[in-house]
């Protein structure tokens, strides 16, 4: 690309804010400008190649720049490119909503469409408010989510949202928003054994709905995986036993499969799969299209519909583009090829060797963890592998191996002190040893910085 042109994109650019941008920075740098993708593979305007770490932001599960999507998109298009949802009827949303119900567990068999993550999960938790107000019980509102956890951006999801980094200068609900703590196994006490951890993680929800009082708790939502909490796998038998408190005390079990659903773990949806429950709610976005398109999904169960499908009351909610004809298009093709390459498949098989390879990392001295599950990952940086004190003197490491990163062409997701990685679910091989060569060296050169400024020292 012409230099001219690169320069006049840079400063267009700068009229865009651009989500988590430091405003005292606005309009004093360029980012990179990304114009070209394919496979795994990110291209700059400078023609450099980037292995997409983070598979774009959790989502492109099968890869950049699909022909077959493409093609699908475009004929969608040509014959019908948008219709309302609130008066008729899309055959692709209709088509998807039926596919969707094969494949989700249980009973979950009502579908409503969303653009995307944080608005399947404000409308997940806005159908609660609504069910227990036709069960004629106002009082049953309150929410339990966990620190760490992340569930959108909008008023009511950011708030139930448990990373502080995402509390700065904005709003929040508290009234009826509580957090339990983060189920991270590597932050559990000295001498305590992962199982204890677990038992003191259950008991701790359990005690919060008896303060706050059953009959007030409505909902309790999770990720499977808490993803940009930083890959936190939980215990084993930690989700099942928070889904049977949920039952015992009448509260629905909202499972946030936005990032592990479409074969982040190796299934559509793992919540059965991989855990053993079935939710009274899915919601999903990301991977259903594999990022191609926004798109989201809430998954309902067949028995909160029923019971409060007696009466006539109106479902008043709803978004212009819910059940969008051209990106259930994309949603449709992109699980097409995801059932016929048995992309699933080819995660379970690769997955142990993506881990495996990660382990490395422990070589370095920085690294305290490596963790994740399926194709998603954290590698936590700390001050020193016995006390595992995060990186405080310069909470922002991740940021210095994500420079480091990208001068070797590897871009990452950093997140403070993680690395977070959730590449391509077509990944091979070879692209893994790559991927992880390269971030190897990227850790111990922002290391030998740090040592160099005296920040550090092994």
């Amino acid at each position: 690309m012409k230099n001219d042109y690169i320069s006049e994109i840079h400063e267009k650019d700068k009229l865009v804010l651009h989500p988590y941008e430091d405003l005292k920075d606005r309009g004093t740098y360029n980012r990179k400008l990304i114009v070209k993708s394919d496979n795994i593979y990110l291209y700059d305007e400078n023609g450099k190649r980037y292995i997409d770490g983070p598979g774009g932001m959790w989502c492109n599960n099968i890869g950049h720049g699909n022909k077959e999507i493409a093609e699908a998109v475009k004929n969608q298009i040509e014959t019908m490119d948008y219709c309302s949802p609130f008066s008729e009827s899309s055959e692709k949303a209709a088509e998807l909503a039926s596919v969707l119900s094969e494949l989700s567990p249980g009973d979950l068999n009502t579908v409503f469409f969303t653009p995307d993550g944080s608005s399947a999960n404000e409308t997940a938790l806005r159908f609660m408010m609504l069910y227990n107000n036709i069960l004629g019980r106002p009082e049953k509102k309150h929410i339990i989510s966990r620190d760490r956890a992340y569930h959108g951006s909008t008023y009511l999801t950011a708030s139930i949202t448990g990373k502080d980094r995402e509390k700065n200068n904005f709003d929040f609900e508290s009234t009826f928003i509580h957090h339990v703590g983060s189920p991270n196994p590597y932050r559990r006490k000295d001498n305590q054994t992962v199982d204890d951890f677990c038992d003191e993680k259950v008991k701790e929800f359990e005690d919060k709905i008896l303060e706050i009082g059953p009959n007030k708790v409505a909902a309790y939502i999770a990720e499977p995986v808490l993803a940009s909490g930083g890959c936190i796998v939980p215990p084993k038998n930690y989700i099942k036993r928070f889904w049977e408190i949920c039952k015992k005390h009448d509260i629905l079990y909202i499972s946030d499969e936005v990032v592990t659903g479409f074969g982040r773990l190796g299934h559509f949806f793992c919540s059965q799969e991989e855990f053993g429950i079935i939710p009274d709610i899915i919601t999903s976005a990301k991977g259903i299209t594999s990022g191609y398109i926004p798109l989201g999904a809430v998954l309902i169960s067949d028995r909160l519909m029923k019971s409060i499908s007696k009466d006539s009351s109106l479902f008043i909610h709803g978004f212009t583009y819910s059940g969008h004809p051209v990106s259930c298009t994309a949603a449709l093709k992109n699980i097409e090829i995801i059932k016929r390459d048995k992309i699933l498949d080819h995660v379970k098989n690769i997955a142990p060797y993506f881990h495996q390879k990660l382990k490395t990392l422990y070589e370095i001295p920085i690294v305290g963890d490596v963790r994740g599950m399926g194709l998603m990952a954290g590698i936590e940086c700390v001050i020193d592998k016995d006390s595992k004190n995060p990186l405080i003197l310069d909470q922002a490491i991740a940021s210095r191996i994500d420079e480091e990163s990208l001068k070797l062409g590897l871009i990452i997701r950093p997140i403070y002190h993680i690395c977070v990685l959730s590449p391509a679910l077509i990944i091979q091989k070879e692209q893994v040893d790559d991927l992880v060569d390269k971030l190897y060296q990227a850790i111990s050169n922002a290391t030998k910085k740090l040592e160099k400024e005296g920040l550090w020292s092994g």
